[in-house]
């Protein structure tokens, strides 16, 4: 059973504050495994001016659980006054079971929480 697996999608500045971020949410448990993917490009509007500007994906696998400590905690080491981070449910069941698994138990599992076990979508 692997309800309230999650991804987490984030955009950084670079590479370098994408495995920062990345490599201290691992190290403190809050995800399982980091994902750094360089060169992307955005484009978006920003304080009345659309803005482009080279970013760095970072892409977090954890649990529901673990979400809301984990966005606050990437705020506080994140360059960006608003940065983008996103939860992104993962299927029951969607993907190598093994490796579903094996997220669940590399992450830090919150005292008296049972929100991996909700039935959430």
């Amino acid at each position: 059973m692997f309800r309230n697996l999650r991804l987490v999608y984030i955009t950084t500045k670079d590479r370098d504050e994408a495995y920062k971020i990345g490599k201290q949410i691992v190290e403190e448990q809050l995800a399982a495994c980091a994902n750094l993917v360089d060169g992307m490009e955005s484009v978006y509007r920003w304080e009345g001016e659309i803005v482009s500007e080279k970013e760095t994906i970072l892409i977090l696998k954890t649990t529901y659980g673990n979400v809301s400590k984990l966005t606050k905690r990437v705020k506080e080491l994140h360059s960006y006054d608003v940065p983008c981070i996103i939860s992104i449910n993962i299927a029951e069941q969607e993907g190598n079971a093994a490796y579903l698994e094996w997220l669940r138990s590399e992450v830090h599992q919150p005292l008296g929480s049972e929100d991996d076990d909700l039935e959430l979508t």
